[in-house]
């Protein structure tokens, strides 16, 4: 006989997806799969529209990290247009790019800590879900949500200074940027009106947030440690000099051990190194490194892998924090799940110095916003977005018309990884269960909410989807069941 739970939808992440765990007789996993059961259809809807529209089109596959849809749609439109592989655009243009995208970075990382992930941090996975939410998280520390709020609000008026608006904007264009800051924008977010939201502040609030952090940490220790760990990959864009750059650089990979498994490859050659496996259980591709296979290539991507992959941070405050995160694996490669939000706050710190310098810099003022060159028929843009590498390849006629998209998010790389971060907690927390406990089953969405996933940004539904939980036998009677 077994035994089978489903949680559809998983909650606190972006977008709709399911799991379904296979109990045997004596009440041990046999089997656990994250299910990604809606249809992605964008490769196929830019198909015959305009190249230019691109950078506009694509970011529609999400509210909450468009600017890096877009960018990485601009930045292989600027292959197409002759404007060079993302090192000639003018310093103005790169550099409004580069703000855009730090703000992006900085608001979503603060949305997920926050709103998403904190609440299982503050009061346990096994909390009451009444109060394990964003206000309940208000309620108990207010100061903390508050910054949370700004923390964001500030994030978007830098993408809404930058993009023309702070969701869905047009800044990025084929060749450069269609607008610069004015002295007026750029005082606004470098000092602010008298309140807190200025560049200042948003570095002092991300320090504190990894305060907060490790803090925790040092707490429950054993908890964060040992939730869900398993070797892997990683996967990133690093700087030709290994130092973390989340808007451009070459694709590195390296493996459990830390040794090179991909040597700083040109993202125009990215093809030839990558390849999709298909699963009848999901719509979501399995993206694993040819050379390897599909059964030792799979990888992870995103701000833990980001910190196994570089070699250094550009910026000092977060160089230092990323000095400490390294120390507590003796330097080798970190597999620990639960590390991926010290990770992702040691990225917002960065983020926030960076954000603080180019407001400094005076090109973000300047008036040279666009370049060509020699028209191209293909291009590839590559950005590490907030939740890990985002490849956009297209294809364009000579009528200038997309032939052909492939898109590949960065929740799609961590699918293989989400799947086993499944399968390790279901074993742990079901092993032998009697009923099914609301404590239970949000263990296993907190494993998933570590790669902080967007289900939309590679597949698409419409409709409502409460979540309910079925306990059947191998007769498919009902045993019992919870809904929500």
């Amino acid at each position: 006989m077994t035994r089978k739970i489903v949680i559809d939808p998983v909650t606190r992440v972006e977008g709709h997806g399911k799991v379904t765990i296979q109990l045997d007789d004596a009440g041990n996993v046999a089997q656990s799969r994250l299910h990604i059961v809606e249809f992605r259809g964008f490769e196929r809807f830019v198909q015959g529209r305009p190249y230019w529209e691109a950078p506009v089109l694509v970011q529609r596959l999400c509210g909450i990290c468009p600017v890096s849809h877009h960018l990485a749609g601009a930045k292989a439109m600027d292959v197409v247009v002759g404007a060079g592989t993302g090192d000639g655009l003018t310093p103005t243009a790169e550099k409004i790019r580069r703000l855009m995208h730090y703000g992006q970075i900085f608001q979503s990382h603060s949305l997920h800590f926050f709103h998403l992930a904190s609440p299982d941090l503050l009061f346990g996975y096994d909390s009451p879900p009444e109060t394990r939410n964003v206000i309940g998280v208000a309620l108990a520390n207010r100061e903390l949500a508050t910054q949370a709020v700004l923390m964001r609000k500030y994030g978007q008026e830098v993408i809404a200074a930058t993009a023309g608006k702070k969701i869905h904007g047009t800044g990025a264009v084929p060749g450069g940027v269609n607008k610069s800051l004015s002295a007026a924008e750029r005082d606004k977010l470098l000092k602010g009106d008298g309140g807190p939201l200025n560049a200042d502040h948003m570095v002092e609030w991300s320090q504190g947030a990894l305060d907060f952090f490790k803090d925790y940490y040092r707490k429950n220790k054993e908890f964060i440690d040992g939730f869900s760990k398993f070797p892997s990959n990683h996967l990133s864009l690093v700087r030709k000099d290994g130092a973390l750059d989340l808007y451009h650089g070459v694709l590195r990979a390296v493996d459990a051990a830390g040794r090179r498994i991909l040597d700083d490859v040109d993202p125009q050659d990215y093809l030839r190194h990558f390849r999709e496996e298909v699963k009848s259980w999901s719509y979501m591709k399995f993206p694993y490194l040819k050379e390897l296979g599909p059964e030792r290539g799979w990888y992870r991507v995103g701000p833990l892998a980001r910190l196994n992959v570089v070699d250094f941070i550009p910026t000092p405050l977060a160089q230092a924090e990323f000095v400490a995160f390294k120390a507590a694996t003796g330097g080798n490669p970190n597999d620990m799940c639960m590390h991926t939000h010290w990770a992702r706050l040691i990225e917002t710190l960065h983020a926030a110095e960076m954000i603080r310098e180019l407001l400094g810099d005076p090109d973000v003022l300047g008036s040279d916003l666009v370049v060509k060159g020699k028209r191209r028929s293909e291009g590839v843009g590559i950005i590490e977005a907030p939740r890990g590498t985002l490849i956009h390849h297209f294809r364009v006629g000579e009528d200038d018309l997309i032939q052909m998209a492939n898109l590949i998010v960065s929740t799609t790389h961590n699918n293989e990884p989400m799947n086993r971060a499944v399968a390790g907690v279901a074993r742990t927390m079901l092993a032998g269960a009697k009923e099914i406990t609301e404590g239970m089953l949000n263990a296993i969405e907190v494993a998933i909410r570590a790669y902080d996933p967007c289900l939309s940004c590679a597949t698409h539904a419409y409709g409502q989807m409460p979540l309910e939980v079925s306990l059947v036998d191998a007769r498919g009677q009902l045993l019992a069941r919870r809904r929500k």
